[in-house]
């Protein structure tokens, strides 16, 4: 990881950077994330603060990567219930800092892989069939597809597929209960 490279928890006074980086992300890939751009555009202050917020509030959390001042990467987890244990949502790298050499995305999942062992052995996630290179990219972290899926709900449709990474050096359980809350906005 590069020294200017900044891994931290949102704060509410990150309502804009939050906003601005999850239109990036809604404009690069706009199958990932639960959201259309149109209805993030529409999303008043108050509820982007609500959203800056979840990096200091119990049960979830939001990390984001800084490099020289610029916000390059997020990822979020919460937990729907006890029994599904922890979610990793909203998993974002700017194009240029994506890779191995950049070193952003191994250090934003080792904070959340940090904050999900307090709360469970398992880290779950669910990622679109039309986006392979998500997938691949999830599987090279240590994800396995359990079989479980989840319809979109957006358009166009399709199945979310459910993938699953020890957090306790264990083998990979593909049996259990499927989540059924959806990801936080």
């Amino acid at each position: 990881m590069a020294p200017h490279l900044v891994i931290r928890t949102t704060r509410e006074a990150d309502w804009r950077e939050v906003r601005a980086l999850r239109l990036e992300m809604l404009r690069d890939t706009p199958l990932a994330f639960l959201e259309t751009l149109e209805h993030a555009l529409a999303v008043d202050e108050s509820a982007w603060r609500q959203r800056a917020r979840r990096g200091e509030t119990a049960g979830q959390t939001s990390v984001v990567a800084i490099e020289d001042g610029r916000w390059v990467g997020h990822m979020g987890g919460y937990i729907p219930d006890a029994s599904t244990g922890p979610m990793l949502v909203g998993v974002y790298v700017a194009p240029d800092r994506r890779g191995d050499r950049a070193g952003v995305t191994r250090a934003l999942l080792d904070e959340i892989e940090r904050w999900a062992s307090h709360h469970g052995t398992t880290l779950r996630l669910e990622v679109h069939e039309d986006n392979p290179r998500a997938r691949r990219f999830y599987e090279k972290l240590g994800f396995v597809l359990t079989g479980r899926t989840v319809r979109y709900p957006l358009a166009p449709g399709g199945l979310e597929l459910e993938m699953i990474k020890r957090l306790d050096g264990g083998g990979v359980p593909l049996s259990g209960n499927v989540a059924s809350a959806r990801r936080p906005r």
